[in-house]
């Protein structure tokens, strides 16, 4: 049988009615793809931007609704001082440059994690990129920022209980979709895809409560080098699979519901 090209897979995931409504990717491997090209890592930061591009427009074209991107977390604030301001100082370069071809693309930016931690400047940098473009109506593209899943969870849990302490909310009616509606991501679905680069085979505190039953695709090829041929192949390979919710394969083929 003829091997299909990316050109040729892209097409048929185009058409097809199951593709990934929201696909989550953990961007690592940007500092070892720098050592291996003997540049400091700063240099596959930069390159990786080049990525975040390839992937947003390539989401665009499938059309996924909604694009997270772990762009710094919570734990990324004990690198080195150096890098976290060179981090910080992209993260300001990059919205400057892009955004209005964001806006012609008409994606709309928001962010999840705790922006308020980020240097002024790059506050001021994203709150007006959100503006920039909230009355687009295409791909929404999460920028996670000084984000964990664990403190998104804290935060939704005090929020509750302040709730509950008020009288506003009993303790019994407490249920996953009030937990959702306290969550970064609220109004939004849970990823059906999660993406990480970089070879790493652990979640890193990334939308811990949002990728309950997320598909998992792990590629060796470092960030940098992540384009539009390698998201097509991970979306090709979530299509392939059977995803059953706790079903058994026999349930979901015939769509028979549970006994």
């Amino acid at each position: 049988m003829e091997l299909l090209n990316h050109q040729q897979k892209l097409e048929i995931i185009k058409s097809h009615t199951e593709i990934p409504k929201h696909i989550g990717i953990i961007m690592d491997g940007n500092g070892r793809w720098a050592k291996k090209q003997g540049l400091p890592r700063i240099a596959g930061h930069n390159k990786g931007v080049d990525s975040v591009e390839a992937v947003v427009e390539g989401c665009a074209e499938m059309g996924v609704n909604n694009l997270t991107i772990y762009t710094f977390s919570e734990e990324n604030w004990k690198r080195p001082q150096w890098e976290v301001t060179a981090l910080m100082q992209l993260l300001v370069a990059t919205l400057n440059k892009k955004v209005k071809r964001l806006v012609k693309q008409n994606v709309q930016i928001r962010t999840i994690g705790h922006l308020n931690k980020l240097p002024e400047r790059a506050q001021k940098t994203m709150l007006s990129a959100i503006q920039k473009t909230k009355r687009n109506t295409g791909l929404i593209l999460n920028v996670a920022l000084s984000y964990g899943g664990r403190q998104e969870l804290i935060d939704a849990f005090r929020k509750l209980a302040q709730y509950v302490k008020q009288g506003e909310l009993q303790p019994d009616d407490i249920n996953d979709l009030i937990i959702s509606k306290e969550l970064d991501t609220k109004g939004q679905p849970d990823p059906d895809l999660i993406i990480r680069t970089g070879g790493e085979n652990r979640i890193s505190n990334f939308l811990l409560w949002q990728i309950a039953y997320s598909e998992i695709y792990v590629t060796q090829t470092p960030w940098p080098e992540f384009g539009k041929p390698q998201l097509i192949d991970a979306v090709w390979d979530f299509l392939e699979r059977e995803r059953r919710f706790g079903k058994i394969s026999e349930q979901v083929q015939s769509n028979i519901a549970p006994a």
